[in-house]
């Protein structure tokens, strides 16, 4: 049997072309998520990866029965700029265990929201999905590939609009803003 998780850090050290420190979050009934981070890059860019999201394929809690083998399979990362923020790999690891623990399929413009800062003091309280620079992962046949999607943490007022709008009018406002969706500290974009 292959194993996924292995197979998806070593595809992630390949690609930041490092090996990552990591945090592991275990949460009540489920198995250890491990948040890995790679960086500062050249930018001064630190990324965030969770791994074990991809453990199990994604399935609709509506399906009668599950596939063990076959079905999406994702990581998230989000991507920042400056130091780690207390709390960010909790945060990261509650996306990656939603599938597990609330039976989300995390897809690209998908909005998950948790409710509650994502990190101490932070004012973004949800995660908005896209596809990310990382590409997909393979996986022996006849298991899909690992899909990592990028996580961009916005407000709720940004939230609201992702809701009302959607997640492409919701990036067009921050490209015509100038918003920084990697500084930590940015304010929200108020969209009209």
């Amino acid at each position: 049997m292959t194993d996924v998780l292995a197979e998806v850090r070593a595809r992630l050290s390949a690609h930041f072309d490092r090996e990552p420190d990591a945090a592991s979050v275990t949460f009540l009934g489920t198995q250890s998520f491990d948040v890995l981070r790679f960086g500062p890059d050249g930018r001064g860019v630190i990324h965030y990866v969770s791994l074990g999201c991809s453990r199990e394929p994604m399935t609709d809690p509506a399906e009668l029965a599950a596939d063990p083998v076959r079905g999406p399979r994702a990581e998230v990362a989000v991507s920042l700029r400056g130091p780690t923020p207390s709390g960010l790999a909790r945060s990261v690891a509650v996306l990656a265990a939603a599938p597990a623990v609330e039976g989300l399929v995390l897809v690209p413009d998908s909005l998950v929201d948790l409710g509650s800062p994502l990190w101490e003091g932070a004012p973004f309280t949800a995660f908005l999905l896209d596809r990310s620079e990382i590409g997909d992962i393979a996986l022996p046949a006849p298991l899909d590939p690992v899909t990592v999607l990028s996580a961009t943490p916005i407000t709720p007022t940004e939230a609201a609009w992702v809701r009302l709008k959607g997640a492409e009018a919701m990036r067009e406002a921050w490209r015509t803003d100038g918003v920084d969706v990697l500084d930590p500290g940015r304010p929200a974009s108020a969209p009209s």
